[in-house]
């Protein structure tokens, strides 16, 4: 049975939302094909006094970032379905100007 586009988005969704629930990563990132990429955002730092978690899921097309990623792995020789959801993590903190 072939797969459709719909159960293809269903299946990438559940595996980005997967991958970021079990890690404390900000961002998590499958890209279905050139045009297609499935985005999860997590909205705050994770905490031990959280209750519940916030996530933005994003069905589109790439971003800058995301365009270059997928350029870069054309050069590379990477098959253009990217298999492995790609993962963020939160900026990291500056440290305080010393006065």
């Amino acid at each position: 049975m072939p797969e459709t586009h719909a159960t293809v988005i269903a299946g990438a969704a559940e595996a980005v939302v997967s991958s970021l629930i079990v890690t404390r990563m900000r961002k998590a990132t499958k890209f279905i094909g050139p045009n297609l990429v499935i985005k999860l955002t997590r909205q705050r730092v994770p905490s031990k006094r959280n209750r519940g978690e916030t996530f933005v899921l994003t069905i589109g097309k790439p971003n800058f970032d995301e365009r270059k990623f997928l350029k870069d792995c054309k050069k590379a020789g990477e098959p253009v379905p990217v298999k492995k959801v790609q993962l963020r993590d939160f900026p990291k903190r500056r440290k305080p100007a010393a006065r």
